[in-house]
């Protein structure tokens, strides 16, 4: 396994595999890589000839210096880990590599970046956007994998893809989940035990309203209603978003809902029982099902 860290390099190389008719595909992550990243890789395997990741902290997409500060950084054990998935590359550029000197060019999503964590976090999508086409631009491949746990991320991913003309496929991957149901998450490793606990409560309300909807309730405020009731009873838990969208283009459900629902939450857990103590913030979201829809795609 090779493991490059400039942008110059990494292009080299892409030149010679295409030019030697091979498909590459990049899996762009964060490090502190977990299971989940891993079925990124599966993924990505069994469609092209080499599999490259990326390991970076994107220092642009976070609007809490804190927050950035705090993110788990696990250089050695990710190397280990994609080592050991028979990853081809790692791309494990510095911050200087990737936002050069007086760097002042950005990439900005208009409507799928605004609600949910675009709303609560100022510049995300955008510091998303950027670092998403300079390592398409860097690594050139012919695919590239995200998670759907990450969904609005994935929507702007391919917004930006489509409108910038960019010769690349993006792929969604579904939710790898702990027995507990908790999705995996870089950031679980922030949570202190009693915070790690009470989070299954975001599976659970997911459940809750898959499980009413299921029932034929389709009234959006009534579904809302009773996923604040779920999280309501993890002591340590604060509401970010709770929302149901449209899944193409995030707009907001109707009252009733008619078609498929993107049920989104965002939530942050206290890591102590003061009011003040450090928060983790974590994402999950499912989508909600007419009968008629489900019945086709599990039949």
């Amino acid at each position: 396994m090779r493991v490059l860290t400039t942008v110059a390099e990494l292009q080299a190389l892409a030149d010679a595999e295409h030019a030697a008719g091979r498909r590459v595909a990049l899996v762009p992550t964060m490090g502190a890589l977990h299971a989940g990243h891993l079925s990124l890789v599966e993924v990505a395997r069994a469609r092209v000839d080499r599999v490259w990741v990326s390991t970076f902290v994107n220092p642009t997409q976070f609007d809490d210096p804190a927050d950035l500060a705090r993110y788990p950084r696990t250089p050695e054990r990710d190397l280990r880990a994609c080592r050991e998935a028979g990853v081809d590359l790692v791309f494990a550029p510095s911050a200087a590599e990737l936002y050069p000197d007086a760097a002042d060019t950005w990439v900005e999503v208009g409507a799928l970046a605004r609600p949910l964590c675009g709303r609560t976090r100022p510049g995300h999508f955008r510091g998303v956007a950027t670092v998403v086409a300079k390592l398409l631009l860097a690594a050139r491949p012919r695919l590239a994998v995200f998670g759907e746990k990450d969904f609005q991320q994935l929507a702007v991913i391919r917004r930006m893809v489509r409108d910038l003309l960019l010769d690349v496929e993006i792929v969604g991957a579904p939710i790898v989940r702990e027995p507990d149901g908790l999705a995996l998450s870089s950031r679980n490793q922030n949570l202190c035990p009693e915070s790690r606990a009470q989070a299954v409560v975001l599976c659970r309300a997911l459940d809750r309203a898959e499980a009413e909807h299921r029932a034929g309730e389709t009234d959006a405020g009534r579904l809302l209603a009773g996923v604040r009731q779920e999280i309501a009873k993890a002591s340590r838990a604060e509401i970010d978003y709770a929302e149901l969208r449209d899944p193409v283009a995030l707009e907001p459900s109707p009252p009733r809902l008619r078609g498929p629902a993107l049920l989104a939450l965002a939530v942050f857990f206290r890591c102590g029982a003061a009011p003040d103590a450090p928060r983790v913030r974590l994402i999950d979201n499912r989508v909600l099902r007419p009968r008629r829809e489900r019945a086709r795609r599990e039949g």
